[in-house]
């Protein structure tokens, strides 16, 4: 039974009742792997959650950067959001197509921003389809609205960063890949990488944190995830995986167990592992 909380996660039951709130603001944030053979606009577009907005997460993002899906600037955010009809006084509700997944992205991106008042749909649009609830192949009627931002700069890491935090061991650097990649065993999706981790992080894989069915874990049961792979919750934490996308899951379970100095590595390995000069470490 999801605990509901506007902030960081709702049920299906939650949704549904406040479909019809004036300030309600849903998004589509579904994202697939490079490689994956799946369109996530395509799919938005043949099926969606009654009024939804599609956020690219690839193009809603700092193009400039040669990495992926880079945090977008303030500016260019505020553009895509006036044009998608979201702005200040709304509750947003993010989901995507996996479960819980990218959405988690798209919910740590407002916060960036400073906007609070975003929430993930538990379990997702597979849930929500698997209750029976309505669905619609219509784009929603857009009007712009008034948007500010304020960035929150201690929400994000740059490299520079994270390697001081891994050198002085002042935080917990908390890895949201499978194990077999966190270890160095198995291949990075992502042509280039290094195998391997950012010395002494921690590893919490993202599907340790979730039920059968693509749901999030009880408060005490995610406490109890991040404990027992040794993070040290009295500590600030860092999350990170393989580009920025899956951490935002591992920052959300933080959220939710009332731990709120957390920050995300938005390069995450896409950058760590490309350059020879940082240290890995495997096994």
């Amino acid at each position: 039974m999801t605990e509901n909380d506007p902030h960081t996660l709702v049920s299906t039951d939650w949704l549904a009742d406040h479909m019809k709130d004036p300030d309600l603001r849903i998004i589509d944030a579904s994202w697939h792997m490079p490689g994956s053979g799946r369109d996530a606009r395509a799919e938005y577009a043949s099926a969606h959650i009654p009024g939804a907005r599609f956020f690219d997460i690839d193009e809603i993002s700092d193009t400039r950067s040669a990495l992926p899906h880079m945090a977008p600037p303030p500016e260019k955010f505020i553009s895509r959001m006036r044009a998608m009809g979201i702005g200040d006084g709304h509750q947003i509700v993010v989901y995507d197509t996996h479960g819980l997944f990218s959405a988690a992205r798209v919910w740590w991106t407002f916060r960036l921003m400073g906007k609070m008042d975003v929430a993930v749909l538990d379990g997702g649009f597979p849930k929500w389809r698997a209750e029976g609830r309505p669905v619609e192949d219509m784009p929603p009627i857009l009007r712009d609205r008034h948007i500010t931002v304020q960035r929150q700069a201690h929400l994000v890491r740059d490299v520079t960063q994270v390697a001081a935090a891994a050198k002085l061991g002042d935080h917990e650097i908390i890895d949201a890949r499978p194990a077999g990649r966190f270890k160095g065993d198995d291949p990075e999706p992502r042509p280039g990488l290094r195998p391997g981790h950012i010395p002494g992080s921690r590893n919490v894989p993202m599907a340790s944190l979730l039920n059968e069915g693509g749901t999030m874990k009880s408060v005490a049961q995610l406490r109890g995830v991040f404990q027992a792979a040794g993070v040290d919750l009295s500590m600030p934490a860092i999350t990170t995986c393989g580009s920025g996308v899956t951490a935002a899951v591992l920052s959300l379970a933080l959220e939710r167990i009332g731990k709120h100095d957390h920050s995300l590595y938005d390069g995450s390995w896409a950058e760590w592992g490309m350059y020879d000069d940082l240290k890995v470490e495997k096994a």
